[in-house]
């Protein structure tokens, strides 16, 4: 168990490294966080093979501006409608496809279905076959184009705006939802506040309350549990089966000294059978960079369960 808790922990630095190799955590902007959606089109336009390559170059163009942009769920996202111009074939060998296409950038509301931003432009795709002149089509947009700069520009400003205004609402949404045990609904919500705005420190300060209701609850479901497993087997297998409910409670939930107590009673009684090592948390961490860490966590996985089944929006035509 230490060690899964290693490798995790290593999987998630790994990816925090890698992020911020991409993203300047010193620019407040970067925590604006735009969803990648890639429309289901009428007559599958945007070719399957071609999509992994518009959702990359949405990245860069995100990046590029100062923006996080990924395929987690938020309510504000990033997407490109393409448009097919004009076809020819050119002979070969090989034949070639040339194709004219307009190619029209979003910055909308998944929720409001409101577009913040958009800017077109026609792009000159070349391939052997459609799926490729797409690609090379995609290939050639220039990230450091002013227009899409200005697009991005337009997207953020609007975002921002967005949430100023309806900080104070956001607020009391979210507390409506944690009253109802909603806690990761409520957490997403605040979350997805960008820490540019002005209202963020309060935004903050009732996320770490909501979160910390979220992680006691967690612990007395589990603790529920652990107990139940242990009084049906008081030997190894009961041990591994409390152990692993046992292992979801951090050290800061409230319930955590009964865990530790629980723990200690079994141990005693399984001896070295029981290779289990409760959560601690290192000293060397930051807590309070780990709990802001932690919440986000808690905000893109129910974030991303809500994830549309279809992408279709006509609403942006």
């Amino acid at each position: 168990m230490k060690k899964l808790s290693l490798i995790i922990l290593s999987v998630c630095m790994f990816g925090i490294q890698a992020y911020a190799q991409t993203v300047d955590f010193n620019d407040k902007n970067s925590q604006i966080h735009l969803s990648i959606m890639i429309p289901d089109q009428e007559g599958e336009t945007i070719q399957t093979g071609a999509k992994s390559y518009l959702t990359n170059k949405l990245k860069q163009i995100a990046v590029k501006n100062g923006i996080a942009a990924n395929e987690d769920f938020s309510r504000f996202f990033i997407t490109t409608v393409i448009t097919p111009l004009t076809k020819d074939i050119l002979p070969g060998p090989p034949a070639q496809v040339v194709e004219n296409l307009e190619m029209t950038f979003y910055i909308a509301d998944y929720y409001d279905q409101k577009v913040y931003s958009s800017t077109s432009m026609e792009v000159k795709a070349i391939g052997t076959n459609d799926t490729k002149a797409y690609i090379n089509g995609i290939k050639n947009i220039n990230v450091n184009n002013k227009q899409l700069a200005d697009f991005m520009d337009e997207g953020k400003s609007k975002i921002i705006a967005y949430y100023n205004a309806r900080c104070s609402q956001i607020m009391q949404i979210a507390q409506s939802k944690a009253d109802k045990k909603e806690y990761e609904a409520a957490i997403f919500d605040l979350m997805s506040v960008p820490e540019v705005c002005d209202c963020y420190n309060e935004v903050l300060a009732l996320s770490q309350k909501i979160y910390q209701q979220y992680i006691d609850h967690l612990c007395q479901v589990n603790l529920a549990q652990a107990r139940t497993a242990w009084a049906a087997e008081q030997n190894s297998e009961g041990a591994k089966a409390a152990g692993q409910y046992l292992s979801q409670i951090l050290p800061d939930a409230a319930c955590y000294g009964d865990a530790m107590a629980l723990y200690t009673e079994i141990k005693s009684k399984v001896l070295d059978d029981w290779k289990f090592e409760m959560k601690i948390y290192q000293d060397q961490v930051d807590l309070e960079k780990q709990r802001i860490d932690a919440m986000r966590q808690v905000g893109i996985a129910y974030g991303n369960h809500q994830q549309p089944v279809t992408t279709v929006f006509p609403w942006l035509r």
